[in-house]
């Protein structure tokens, strides 16, 4: 390489692709905040890359990406070789690079990141996978020997769409059954369309169809199908049966009109965005209808500070609130969130009040504020994060006409599969592995689980990283072997 090939980083500053003016970025505009590279300026991005040999942006991503060597292919130009190599790790590229927290996984370890900028490595993997598809690419299974054997894959989340896609690259017959109308799980209901267009989850279904998935869409095991009937039918069965138990931290006056958790209001406004029903199916866990009320000139807080709390913000800004308060109970640093999402919240007019915790929501039959306490840093704890303590003397009321409540989600795992005598811990995860078992593997021979059904809570990409991860288990339960450098992480 070049000297100044070398040192570009040194004259090419970092740069994003075009973002959706402030001015246009109001009520009603769910079209994806971020625009896509053209040829020219992805190359140049990706040209800034070091090829430090030490690539801790691979080992910062949870799939373990090879990131410098697509980087180096886009700036040769060659598209379609980047779209297979990112297909040998990550199942999903296309989601992660729109949804991923780079700035604290891949970006935030690049070795430009302190001080010239990290390499623009979300952009570029969107870019590369766009633009591949785009040319007709599709994955090539001309190779793929059909094994005879058939899974059953319960969720059509990331967790599922990735063992999926892993099992049918083995020659295993792939069969997803969901109980909801589309696949995606929450990449399709729960991220909203400005960080996710669900044109690109409907480009994945066709892409997996073609691939030899079949889908069993609106088929909810438990209730329409018994786990018995999977379990007779196919040779093994994974389990992507996500997080969607709601922590509502135990707040007075949370069961008042105009208090909503996070979760069934996204999906709701979803479904109406994308032109689906809103009386679809309900999410696991709220087969009883919250109202959902209108949020056009109201004044909503939303409690929280992750992710999930950035895409209620920012939904509520687009549903035309009057204004929008993010009140978290910790300083700006300790949001467990996408600092690039809390940025975009406060330039589209959000604001935070920092080191607030609610304490109650006031109101008679109908919510008109939060009471909150200010808190500072106590001492910390094992893992050295100070806990939040509250500051006598200091509470104070927020007004509100709607409280989103975004304290997180947890998986609850559900009566028909405790009935089968599948082991879960008390905070609802399925315990996999363990003596004698395979990673991902259940109580049950027969029975693998990933994803935050699992884990808890986590990352698109973790849920990825653990469907493709099972499905190389299963392979391995059914005596199959490998298929490439990048698909065994089990």
């Amino acid at each position: 390489m070049s000297r100044k090939d070398l040192f570009a980083f040194l004259e090419l500053p970092r740069s994003m692709p075009r973002k959706v003016p402030l001015a246009l970025r109001s009520e009603g505009d769910w079209n994806e905040l971020y625009g896509r590279f053209g040829d020219d300026v992805a190359a140049q991005q990706a040209g800034r890359c070091l090829d430090c040999g030490n690539p801790y942006c691979q080992t910062g991503c949870p799939v373990h990406n090879y990131i410098p060597d697509w980087l180096k292919l886009v700036e040769e130009g060659r598209i379609i070789e980047a779209a297979e190599l990112c297909h040998e790790t990550n199942p999903l590229p296309e989601m992660c690079g729109r949804v991923c927290p780079q700035d604290r996984l891949c970006e935030g370890v690049c070795t430009l990141a302190d001080g010239f900028g990290a390499v623009t490595i979300g952009a570029v993997e969107k870019y590369i996978v766009d633009t591949a598809f785009a040319q007709g690419w599709r994955p090539d299974l001309s190779k793929v020997v059909a094994s005879g054997r058939r899974v059953a894959v319960v969720g059509a989340g990331p967790a599922g769409l990735a063992c999926a896609d892993q099992l049918v690259r083995r020659g295993i017959e792939a069969t997803v059954y969901d109980r909801y109308e589309q696949v995606g799980g929450l990449l399709q209901f729960g991220i909203p369309s400005f960080k996710l267009d669900k044109a690109v989850v409907a480009t994945r279904r066709e892409v997996l169809e073609g691939m030899g998935v079949r889908f069993r869409l609106g088929v909810e095991v438990g209730v329409d199908l018994a786990l018995d009937a999977l379990l007779g039918e196919y040779d093994a069965v994974f389990l992507g049966l996500g997080a969607y138990r709601y922590t509502d931290g135990g707040l007075p006056g949370q069961d008042l009109d105009g208090v909503l958790p996070a979760l069934p209001f996204l999906v709701h406004n979803g479904r109406i965005v994308t032109g689906l029903a809103p009386e679809g199916r309900p999410i696991a866990g709220w087969e009883d209808r919250i109202a959902l009320p209108g949020l056009r000139g109201k004044r909503v807080v939303v409690l929280g500070g992750g992710d999930t709390g950035m895409d209620c913000v920012r939904s509520a800004v687009r549903l035309g609130a009057a204004s929008v308060t993010c009140a978290y109970r910790r300083d700006e640093a300790s949001m467990p969130g996408s600092a690039r999402e809390v940025a975009n919240a406060r330039e589209e007019g959000v604001e935070f009040l920092f080191n607030r915790q609610p304490l109650a929501i006031e109101g008679e039959g109908v919510a008109t504020g939060v009471r909150m306490v200010e808190t500072a840093p106590g001492e910390p704890d094992a893992g050295g994060r100070r806990a939040p303590v509250p500051v006598p003397g200091s509470e104070s009321v927020l007004p509100a006409d709607c409280v989103i409540i975004a304290f997180g989600f947890s998986p609850d795992a559900p009566a028909w599969l405790r009935d089968a005598g599948i082991d879960a811990a008390a905070n609802g995860r399925i315990r996999v592995g363990g003596e004698g078992r395979l990673p991902y593997q259940t109580t049950h021979p027969k029975l693998f689980a990933g994803g935050d059904a699992v884990r808890g809570a986590d990352l698109v990409v973790t849920a990825v990283q653990e469907g493709r991860d099972a499905a190389a288990s299963i392979a391995r339960s059914l005596g199959l072997g490998r298929v490439s450098r990048g698909l065994d992480g089990a």
